[in-house]
């Protein structure tokens, strides 16, 4: 049983190490980074998987990386985020909308 397990987690391990770059090369810039959640109080682990979303649909305002909602709460839009880059406060074409996965579990410290 032993020897099972310690074979799972070598492939485990093997398609992590394959996967990950992917993610980080192929779409989008991969930029790692912490999120911190104000109705949670966690911070959470995330990547840019997309920085170039077009401005349409619902985009969660995300600034100096926080947010108000997280994972289960209503209100989070599962990582479509908006910064407003211009000061307007208003989505628009001078800002920036992309795509970045909170990864749970959430902590309490970053």
């Amino acid at each position: 049983m032993k020897h099972k397990l310690n074979v799972l987690l070598v492939v485990l391990v093997i398609a992590l190490t394959a996967t990950v770059p992917a993610f980080a090369d192929g779409r989008g810039n991969g930029a790692l980074g912490t999120i911190y959640v104000t109705s949670q109080g966690l911070y959470y682990d995330t990547f840019v998987s997309a920085d170039t979303l077009p401005m349409h649909g619902p985009f969660q305002k995300l600034v100096d990386h926080t947010t108000e909602f997280g994972p289960g709460d209503p209100g989070y839009l599962g990582g479509r985020w908006w910064v407003d880059v211009n000061g307007n406060n208003i989505q628009d074409e001078g800002d920036t909308f992309l795509l970045c996965m909170l990864l749970g579990p959430g902590r309490t410290s970053p």
